[in-house]
């Protein structure tokens, strides 16, 4: 990797054309759940005040209705998406009443299954669609699975920045479309991001501790933290471990994203996209008329299948995302692996945003040959063990068939990323992106300066069972997020977006014309583009 890394900066800083890769956009998205003063999930509706979640482009849910998800647009650097956030965050917790959002992976107290209230968006069959989704999800993987929350990370290179890029790599350029072009890189960039995947737990994990109710008291190899909390003693991130939001049912009949090329990844999820089940058949789709679940298939829609990454294209209006992909290519790249980061108010820093833009560029610009299924293997055990034992002193991980110290290949990754750093850096005001690099530098070495090793920290210093911990912080940032309030453009702009996504809902459910039944079969007839496999 080291080598054509080197080579591609050098290319890029005799071009004179650096300034390019500051030209790319940044988004956020956090999910958070309501809770009340007590800590346990909320039971109240989505807030009026917060306009449809079906149609707010910048609050809506995620599974529950209880699950907040607050959403940036693509911005033009890392310090803007960390300030929308951060003012989306104080117009949303004005709103909240007695609740509290939780600011944690992680969630609180979980009275079962039906202690989770599913999204609701409407009456359309669009909002119908997303609610029937979710309900598949609950019978398919149990709805507490699906309150875990995070934030994930987008990033996309701009068309400048791509055109110059063609040029300096490719000397048929004008024979490949920019597109294809654009494609075939953000592969590369996600395989990299697999390959080195580990270090966003290893770094940013922060959810080393989970209430016992979460796990209905079953250990799960995990140690007693106290009478209400186990724990990983070397955990990083229990939400990217086996705990956690996995496709278990995938992997047992051998479905696998690939992402060797844009095809390869969307015939292979269109497989399951499009093959049946026998365990979901035997659930039943619809069930004395109430569908329980989309279809019986793998997967009921391509977005069901768990993945750190994802390539991504803006879908038009009912069109699906991996039809959007087949149509018009990868427009941007998405982080999934992000733990809510519980010592800052909206979940993240600037300057864990600033790194994840060096890893963007690190794994863009270095050599990313084809994945082997062992290669799969090794990515997938790497991601495991660092989630559950990732501060484990001499931790061994495995790379090309050997085992390498988490250690030794983290400071190779710094080390090769340090010159990227030095460019982003270039008229840039004390130099975030190589502190940025240098902090990640520091808990590499030292573990016990890892997001993860503090929260075990601090909750021993308190003497706090982790509900308590993560009660504490998110009442003590739910009160400085109401203290202060978003500038009156910015919460315009929110009261404006509140109001025009109840406008657009009521358009949605008066324009529908199909039942939802055509509806369904409308929308899954669009999967018959794609090449059986």
């Amino acid at each position: 990797m080291a080598t054509t890394l080197q080579q591609r900066l050098q290319r890029l800083s005799q071009s004179g054309k650096v300034a390019l890769l500051k030209g790319c956009k940044v988004g956020l998205e956090k999910e958070g759940l309501r809770v009340d003063q007590n800590g346990k999930i909320s039971q109240t509706p989505h807030p009026a005040a917060y306009g449809s979640p079906l149609t707010n482009p910048y609050i809506t849910t995620d599974y529950s209705e209880a699950l907040l998800e607050l959403i940036t647009p693509p911005c033009n650097s890392s310090e803007e998406a960390a300030d929308f956030m951060a003012e989306l965050h104080q117009f949303v917790c004005s709103e909240l009443d007695d609740e509290l959002i939780w600011n944690a992976s992680m969630p609180c107290v979980v009275s079962g299954e039906s202690s989770i209230p599913l999204a609701q968006y409407g009456s359309s069959n669009a909002a119908q669609m997303k609610t029937v989704y979710r309900r598949g999800l609950g019978h398919r993987y149990g709805r507490i699975m699906q309150v875990i929350s995070g934030i994930h990370f987008n990033y996309s290179f701009s068309e400048a920045f791509w055109q110059h890029f063609q040029q300096l790599e490719d000397d048929h350029h004008d024979e490949k479309p920019l597109q294809e072009f654009i494609s075939e890189r953000y592969f590369g960039l996600l395989r990299n991001l697999q390959r080195i995947g580990w270090i966003v737990p290893y770094l940013f994990g922060a959810s080393p501790a989970v209430c016992s109710s979460f796990l209905d008291g079953k250990p799960r190899n995990l140690d007693q933290f106290d009478e209400h909390t186990l724990f990983g003693p070397w955990a990083t991130s229990l939400r990217m471990g086996d705990i956690g939001y996995q496709n278990n049912k995938e992997n047992e009949i051998g479905v696998k994203a690939c992402y060797d090329n844009i095809d390869e990844y969307i015939n292979t999820l269109g497989y399951a996209v499009k093959t049946a089940y026998p365990g979901y058949e035997k659930m039943g789709v619809k069930v004395d008329g109430v569908y329980q679940q989309l279809n019986a298939n793998i997967l009921q829609i391509e977005n069901e299948y768990y993945s750190t990454v994802r390539p991504k294209q803006i879908p038009l209006t009912g069109e699906a995302p991996i039809i959007a992909l087949k149509n018009r290519g990868v427009a941007y790249v998405e982080l999934r692996s992000i733990d809510i980061n519980p010592f800052t108010p909206i979940g993240i820093e600037l300057a864990q945003l600033h790194f994840l833009e060096l890893v963007m560029v690190y794994c863009l610009l270095s050599d990313s040959p084809p994945m082997s299924p062992w290669e799969r293997v090794e990515i997938d055990k790497n991601e495991m063990s660092v989630a559950h034992q990732g501060r484990k002193p001499g931790l061994k991980l495995q790379r090309h068939g050997s085992e390498i110290a988490l250690r030794c290949w983290g400071e190779e990754i710094i080390e090769q990323m340090a010159p990227i750093a030095e460019l982003l850096d270039q008229d840039e005001e004390g130099s975030p992106y190589q502190n940025a690099m240098e902090r990640q530098y520091a808990a590499l070495i030292d573990p016990e300066k890892t997001p993860s090793a503090r929260v075990l920290r601090e909750m021993s210093q308190e003497g706090e069972a982790f509900f308590h911990f993560a009660k504490r912080r998110s009442q003590g940032y739910q009160q400085k997020m109401c203290e202060a309030e978003a500038p009156p453009k910015r919460l315009q702009q929110f009261k404006d977006a509140v109001v025009a996504s109840n406008r657009r809902r009521e358009e949605i459910e008066s324009s529908d014309t199909f039942s939802f039944d055509d509806y369904l079969a409308d929308y899954f007839s669009q999967l018959d583009a794609i090449e059986d496999i």
